[in-house]
C-alpha cells in the first residue's frame, strides 16, 4: 500500500455555481471532492491536508511558499510515497516550478486540477485527481520532481505552461513535450526532465515578493522599469523580443536598475528558444548585458520571476543568480 498526501487548495477543480447559470467559486474541500472520485485508484492510502478552497488567481507568493512547505514536510517522511495538489489552473504552472524550486527531491509531487467546474456534469476534475494518485504512487515517477498531470500527461515543472483558456488538454511543453502519460491506469514515462535547481531556503527565510515583471511590446517606453526603482523593486524580470532585445531606450533604463543592485533577468516572450547576446545597439541583448543584466536562457518569464525570488529570499549574490539561471540553459 502506499501512502500519498493530497493537498487541497481550491481552484475551478473545487468550484460549483451558487445558484444555476451563476457566477462558480471555490469552495469545496479535498473530502468532498474525493467523494466524486468514479474509482479510487487500488493500493494506494489517501491522507487529506486542505488549504483554503480559492482560486488560484488569488493565490500569493506567501500562499504558494506555505504550500510548497507542507509538501516538504510531507515528502520528508519516510512513510510517504508522494504528493498531490490540486490546484486552479491559472497560476498552477507557477506553483508548480516553485515547488520545483522550493522542495527539490526524488518523490513524485504532482499538481492537477481542472477546466470544467465540479458542479458541471462533464467535470474533468474526477480522472485528473485520479491519475494524478497513481503517478504519485507509482515508482516509475521518482525523479521527476514537480510535474502538472493533466488529460493523462505528465508535464515537467519548467517548460509546461497553459496554452488554451477552457479547452480540457490546455497545457503543453512548447518545443519539448510530455514526459509521459498515464493511459487506462498505467504510467508510462519516457523521459526525465533535462534541468532542475533546488534554492533551498531556511524555515526564517521566505521568497522574495517584490520581483516584478514586465513583458515588452512594440513601442514600449521604459518609464516603467524607473518606477519600479522608485518604489523599492528587489528584482526586475522583463519577458523580451525574440532572443532577448528590446525597444530603443530600454538599455540605458536596465543600466540605470543594475547600478542601484537590482538584479535583471532577461526572457524571450517565444514560447520556443534560447535568449542570445547577437543583437547590440541600445535595445539589443549585447547591450542588456553589458549593462548587467542576466539572459534567462529558455526560461518563461513566469517562472524566472519566482526563481529570482526564491534566490533573493535566501540573499543570493548576482553569481550565484547566474549558477542558477544556467541551470536551466
Amino acid at each position: 500500500m502506499k501512502r500519498v498526501v493530497w493537498i487541497s487548495t481550491g481552484g475551478t477543480i473545487a468550484s460549483k455555481a451558487q445558484s444555476p447559470g451563476g457566477p462558480v467559486s471555490a469552495a469545496m474541500d479535498g473530502a468532498a471532492l474525493m467523494e466524486m472520485l468514479h474509482e479510487r485508484p487500488e493500493g494506494i492510502e489517501v491522507e487529506l491536508v486542505n488549504f483554503p478552497s480559492v482560486g488560484s488567481g488569488a493565490l500569493t507568493i506567501p500562499d504558494v511558499t506555505a504550500i510548497c512547505r507542507a509538501i516538504s514536510q510531507a515528502v520528508g517522511r519516510s512513510d510517504v510515497h508522494g504528493v498531490i495538489v490540486t490546484h486552479g489552473t491559472d497560476t498552477m504552472e507557477e506553483s508548480v516550478f516553485l515547488a520545483e524550486t522550493l522542495v527539490g527531491g526524488e518523490k513524485p509531487v504532482v499538481f492537477t486540477g481542472a477546466q470544467r467546474h465540479a458542479g458541471d456534469p462533464d467535470t474533468d476534475g474526477p480522472r485528473n485527481i485520479a491519475d494524478a494518485l497513481r503517478v504519485a504512487a507509482s515508482d516509475r515517477a521518482m525523479g521527476l520532481g514537480a510535474v502538472i498531470l493533466f488529460e493523462g500527461d505528465i508535464h515537467a515543472a519548467a517548460t509546461v505552461t497553459k496554452v488554451h483558456a477552457s479547452r480540457t488538454d490546455t497545457f503543453r511543453s512548447p518545443g519539448l513535450g510530455k514526459l509521459g502519460e498515464v493511459d487506462q491506469g498505467r504510467v508510462h514515462i519516457y523521459r526525465k526532465p533535462a534541468h532542475r535547481h533546488r534554492v533551498a531556503l531556511a524555515a526564517d527565510q521566505q521568497p522574495e515578493e517584490r520581483v516584478d515583471y514586465v513583458r515588452l511590446a512594440l513601442g514600449m517606453t521604459p518609464d516603467i522599469l524607473d518606477w519600479f526603482a522608485q518604489r523599492g523593486t528587489r528584482g526586475v524580470v522583463i519577458d523580451a523580443f525574440g532572443r532577448g532585445n528590446g525597444p530603443r531606450g530600454w538599455g540605458a533604463a536596465v543600466k540605470r536598475l543594475t547600478e542601484k543592485g537590482v538584479p535583471v533577468l532577461i526572457c524571450s516572450r517565444c514560447a520556443e528558444g534560447q535568449t542570445g547576446a547577437i543583437y547590440g545597439e541600445d535595445g539589443g541583448a549585447v547591450t542588456f548585458v553589458k549593462n548587467g543584466a542576466i539572459l534567462a536562457g529558455a526560461l518563461p518569464g513566469v517562472k524566472a520571476r519566482l526563481l529570482l525570488s526564491a534566490l533573493l529570499g535566501r540573499g543570493a549574490t548576482k553569481i550565484e543568480i547566474e549558477q542558477a539561471i544556467g541551470a536551466y540553459q
